[in-house]
């Protein structure tokens, strides 16, 4: 694993319960790698970690390792991926994919070759592991809602409200890629197309940068990515979505929302609740109308039968654990070919974003993709 900090925790707990909640094949938790010295080597002690490393191409082009899962910021994506695909690893690689279409791209054209060599290349797209939001798409591929008309997402945190918080990595573009757009925005605008089952064919957009200056090491440093975003999405199955994602939402913690309006029915999720699905059946009599809370805990729903007895929740981390069980199936049955989401996802969400990008500097011009 390359990268220790927020994701590499949890991700570092996803590989050490995976095995312990489903039938999968055994992993040894090899090696974990960072560029400060000191600091993986505290990571790879409280993680679980038999080795700790500062050079990942060393490591990946050892024989003891199958499987690099990348836990970097994305502007390292690229070079990593590629490098280790082309090695012959399996690849775990966090959202956003890449900065940009280019990067995207090249990532793309390495992932089809590995996977006809029978490598998995995996997005981590983690909120669809999500059990309940798997049952959501489990009621819209069985048509429960009818026809999709329109999607909301909305991804609000508020850990940059406060003015006097410092620069990091996430507020610079050569680092990030975008700001709230590609961190969380990335996630939203993936489950409108994931649960409704079409691809986004025209953007407008707009994006805002609240504070434009922090306090960096060395002073005053501009901010070069956005706070928060918006955007309505034109879908190819005629269905409408918008979304608005912000890192300055006083109050918000990481309250994703999403609500989806069909023909036949309706469904809406909220992350902070991530155990419960409201749903609605439009089909029934008027008399009985109305959202039905869906406690998702049941042996029947997916993934729950490796947890606990119905009505013991889960947690955030869990679907990452869940995650894990799906690369490791892939894995082990030799299904690179149809994992799911995979670099062509990332791609096309990453033109997305893009998308959002041109149509902010167009005065929120349509752009169609």
């Amino acid at each position: 694993m390359i990268g220790y900090a927020f994701m590499g925790r949890a991700h570092s707990q996803a590989w050490r319960t995976v095995g312990a909640a489903f039938d999968v094949p055994e992993v040894a938790r090899r090696v974990i790698v960072g560029r400060d010295e000191q600091a993986v080597a505290e990571a790879a002690q409280q993680l679980g970690w038999q080795e700790h490393a500062t050079d990942w191409r060393e490591v990946i082009a050892r024989d003891d390792i199958d499987i690099v899962d990348i836990c970097t910021p994305g502007f390292l994506h690229a070079e990593i991926a590629i490098a280790a695909l082309e090695a012959g690893k399996h690849v775990l690689c966090e959202k956003p994919l890449a900065n940009d279409t280019a990067e995207a791209e090249a990532m793309v054209e390495a992932a089809e070759a590995a996977k006809a060599r029978g490598q998995v290349a995996a997005l981590g797209f983690t909120y669809r592991r999500v059990p309940a939001l798997a049952l959501a798409r489990q009621l819209v591929a069985d048509g429960r809602l009818g026809s999709i008309r329109q999607v909301r997402a909305s991804y609000l945190q508020d850990w940059l409200v406060d003015e006097d918080a410092p620069m990091t990595w996430r507020l610079r573009k050569e680092t990030a890629g975008s700001g709230a757009l590609g961190d969380i925005g990335s996630h939203a605008i993936d489950q409108i197309q994931h649960l409704t089952g079409q691809r986004t064919t025209a953007v407008r957009g707009r994006l805002a940068t609240m504070i434009p200056q922090r306090q960096g090491e060395d002073g005053m440093e501009q901010v070069t990515v956005d706070d928060a975003a918006w955007a309505t999405l034109e879908l190819d199955g005629g269905a409408f979505g918008s979304v608005e994602v912000s890192r300055v939402a006083n109050g918000a913690k990481n309250q994703l929302r999403i609500e989806l309006f069909g023909t036949e029915g309706a469904l809406r999720f909220e992350l902070e609740n991530p155990n419960e699905l409201w749903f609605l059946d439009s089909t029934a009599p008027i008399a009985e109308q109305g959202f039905t809370r869906i406690l998702v805990t049941e042996p029947e729903h997916p993934y729950l039968e490796a947890w606990w007895p119905q009505g013991h929740v889960l947690g955030w981390e869990n679907a990452f654990t869940n995650q894990a069980r799906d690369l490791l199936v892939a894995i082990r049955d030799g299904e690179a070919a149809t994992y799911a989401p995979d670099f062509a996802d990332g791609l096309a969400l990453q033109r997305v974003l893009d998308a959002v990008i041109a149509s902010d500097a167009a005065d929120g011009a349509t752009i169609p993709l």
